[in-house]
Order: structure tokens, then sequence, then C-alpha cells
């Protein structure tokens, strides 16, 4: 499918710049609401390089039963809709079609807006409406036309879209079939659709709001609520182009503006409320569940950390020098582990950044090596996301290949270890390589440490391990794994 900007380089013979796509984009981003409050379906037209048009977006209503059926993007205007489409480009004015157009059982008609953008016309909108559907026959279809027709105004002098054009994205913002307002220019309602009527019924504002100022009486709702947003105000007078919620008796409404203007004085606004209150609800119960999941990780670390302070206590009090190396390096790897439920504190999800922990566990467990000769450790490449379950597990296996490293590979003098990391999806290769005396054949394989790295490699990493002879001297251990991120 070709984009805007495709579409205007191949079939416009207009010249346009960058910021003249950015607004024709930002008409499309905010084009839903006009084409259900029009109760009509909108097509963006450009001229082509044969005099005529060529339609480069559609939006259909989601009030009104759609005129197109088909999509008619790429499409050239039949000779009749070019002529007005000209008119408008060429004018600058809305033109209104004079003549009603059945297709079948439907009576159509057409407007044709000129899109203003710094003070030169660069497309023209067509605002085709069913006027045999159901949405046109609705009590407030009268108000909520008009309401259109000031936005199509507004089209034509550059004036909509709005500059800065809202975003709710984690919920979804208002829409005019989740409930609509019309307020004057004071901020008083004049006229209200059953959903909006109900919307504000659960925050406990009504009913019969024809004439009263909406924001005095959100101000009686919201009164006793600490987290007030301080654009509420703004927004319930009609007064800027953003979103708020706003919270009582229970409910949660979000409601955005569409301030109308004339001529750069406002006149009024409509103002769509949507009820969001089971959405913020579960967004609530989801928020806490996530700070209850940090705070056990954070409190698992902790106590894991006292399990190694216990460990190491212990071992400085044994008499058995084998006692004593066993409870070390038992204190060493809970540590390890304990590293992993602190980066989990910090995180939302069940996934670590290996990168952020890689090397301060790689480094701790080269500096509490059994040995009095400096090791260098480096890190390169990128680990990147990680399981939780299968991040303590690598935890564990990176830090038993670096203490055997250090412990085996340099008995007698300093040297350097060099983990890198290459991630392929869910994929993941660590090479751990060393400098030091190399390896002799089977002594890889008889140590507690190998045992583990071994079990956890295979099965809960789901990989496999290889030991070789460096080229140059030294040991290079390879770990294919599998790390589903889910």
């Amino acid at each position: 499918m070709r984009t805007l900007g495709e579409l205007v380089e191949r079939s416009s013979s207009l010249q346009l710049g960058q910021a003249d796509l950015d607004w024709l984009h930002l008409l499309m981003a905010d084009w839903q609401v006009l084409a259900d409050l029009a109760a009509s379906d909108l097509v963006l037209w450009l001229p082509d390089s044969d005099g005529g048009f060529v339609a480069v977006a559609l939006c259909r209503s989601g009030t009104s039963s759609t005129v197109h059926l088909d999509d008619i993007v790429g499409l050239h205007a039949p000779a009749t809709r070019a002529e007005m489409l000209g008119e408008a480009f060429t004018s600058g004015r809305i033109v209104q079609s004079n003549d009603i157009r059945w297709a079948g059982s439907y009576s159509l008609s057409a407007s044709y807006i000129p899109i203003a953008h710094q003070e030169r016309i660069i497309a023209v909108l067509s605002r085709e409406g069913n006027f045999s559907s159901f949405g046109n026959s609705s009590n407030h279809a009268k108000w909520t036309t008009q309401a259109a027709d000031a936005l199509c105004e507004m089209i034509t002098l550059g004036e909509y879209p709005y500059e800065s054009s809202p975003s709710m994205a984690s919920r979804g913002g208002p829409r005019v079939n989740d409930g609509a307002i019309l307020l004057s220019a004071d901020g008083a309602v004049l006229e209200a659709t059953p959903n909006a009527n109900s919307c504000m019924r659960r925050l406990g504002v009504g009913p019969h709001l024809e004439g009263k100022v909406l924001a005095e009486h959100l101000t009686s709702v919201i009164r006793n609520h600490h987290n007030v947003d301080e654009t509420l105000a703004v927004v319930a007078m009609g007064r800027a182009s953003w979103v708020v919620e706003v919270e009582g008796h229970g409910a949660t409404i979000a409601m955005r503006a569409l301030p109308l203007t004339r001529s750069g004085r406002r006149v009024g606004a409509v103002l769509l409320t949507r009820d969001i209150t089971e959405t913020a609800r579960r967004e609530q119960e989801l928020m806490t569940k996530d700070a209850t999941i940090r705070e056990i990780h954070h409190r698992v670390k902790n106590n894991l950390q006292t399990v190694s302070a216990l460990l190491r206590m212990q071992s400085r009090r044994s008499d058995s020098p084998e006692v004593k190396q066993a409870l070390y390096e038992a204190g060493r790897r809970v540590e390890a582990i304990a590293t992993i439920h602190e980066a989990l504190s910090h995180n939302v999800d069940e996934i670590v950044p290996f990168d952020d922990v890689a090397e301060s566990i790689l480094r701790m467990a080269a500096g509490v090596a059994s040995t009095s000769h400096h090791v260098d450790v480096q890190v390169t490449g990128k680990f990147g996301l990680v399981p939780a379950d299968a991040a303590a597990a690598l935890a564990t296996v990176l830090t038993e290949l670096v203490t055997n490293s250090v412990e085996h590979g340099f008995p007698d003098r300093g040297g350097e270890i060099t983990i890198s990391a290459e991630r392929c999806g869910d994929d993941l290769c660590v090479v751990v390589a060393d400098n030091g005396v190399g390896m002799t054949e089977g002594s890889a394989l008889g140590g507690l440490g190998t045992q583990i790295v071994n079990m956890m490699v295979t099965g809960e990493l789901k990989g496999d391990i290889s030991w070789d002879p460096g080229p140059d001297g030294g040991t290079v251990v390879t770990l294919r794994l599998n790390v589903e991120r889910g």
C-alpha cells in the first residue's frame, strides 16, 4: 500500500513540502471525529497532472451507513465531481453539490471543502453523506451536523486540524458514538447525546444539564479528589483540544474538547465523552500487581543477600579448608541470583535487560575468586532481554565459568577473560574465552561448578555447551542457548 507521500509524488501536480504533508497527516489523524459528526464519508483529493483530481485517502463514518463500499484510494474523480473539486480548490470556498444523487435505494449528497495551510489551498476534502441512513434521522443529527459544518469552515481557514492533537494510546480517545456534548462559548451545555448524558450521570452530574455551565457541576464532583488533572477546567469549558479523565462516584470518564472557532474567535465547542471505568479499574489492578511483583523481587533479593552473608560468616568460623571453600562458593552463587532479583525489582515485566547486570555479576565473580592475581574481565556484544527464569540460570552459569577460569586458568599470574554475546531472536550465543594456562584432557568436566553449568545449560536454558582449547592458549567455552522472550 502506498503512503500519502508516495501518492502525492506519483499522482499529484502540486509541489507539497514536508510541512504541507504533515498538515494533511494531522488532519487524517483526527478526521474520524469529523466523519462521525457529519455522518458522512470523507475523501481527500489532490489535483493530478491531467487537470482532474485523484483520491489519496478515505475515512468512513461510524455513525452512518458508508457511501463507499469499495476503496477508492488511487482512483480519479469523474468529470462532474472533478469540476466541483476544481471550483473549491480555486475559490478557496466550500462548494455544495446542488443535486441529490441516488445509488440504488440510497440518496447521496456531497460538499467539497478546500484545505488551507499557510494561506494557500493544498487539497480538497469531499464530505459525502447517505441521507437514507439511520444516523441522519436521529434526534441529535441536526446539531452534530452543524458542528461538523463549523469544523469544515475551520478547515478552509487553516484553523482545523488543531496543531496539538491529544493522544490516548493506552485506552483510546473518546468518540462521537461514545457521547457528545455541544457547549456554548461560555461553556454552557446546549445539546447532549444520550450516551453523553449517561456518562455525566455516572459522574453524579445532571440530569437536565441544558443551559448549565458543565465545569461548575464537574467541580462539585471532584472537590474531594486529590488527583485532579490541571487541564480539566479548560477542557470542560471547551477552550483546549485535549483529553482529561474525571473520577467521581466510582466512575471514570474521559473527555475531549474540540473548540469551534470562526475567524479565530471561539464560538463554542464539542465535548466528547467516554466511560472508561472498567478499563481504568483493570489498569489499576495491573499497576497494583506490578508493584506487588517488584516488592516480592526486592524482598527475595534481600533474603538471598542475607543467606549469602550467613554462608560467608559460617565459612569464616569453620576450621576445615574444604568446608570453608564450599560455603564461600555457595554464598557466591546465591549472590549472583540475588543480582537478578535486584534487576527484576526495578522492572514491571518478568524480563531482565541482561546487559545491565552482566558486567556487575562477572566482575564480582572475578573479584571473589580464590586467587591473588589480577584478572581483567571484558564484556562485548549484547545479551538483550532475557526472561527472569533464564536470567537467573544464565547468571549462575556465567559466574561459574568466570570463577573457574580465574581459579584454574591463572594459578600463578594475571590475565584476561573475554565474554562475547551475540543475539539473534530467541537464540543467544555466548563465548567465554581466557588466555590462561589452558585445560588438560578431561579436567573441565570434573568439578561441582562444571556440573552445575552443564545441568543448567542443557536443562533450564535448553542449549548446549562446548569446551575447547584456545588458538593461542587458554580455554574457550561456547554456549548456544534458547532464551524465549514469551
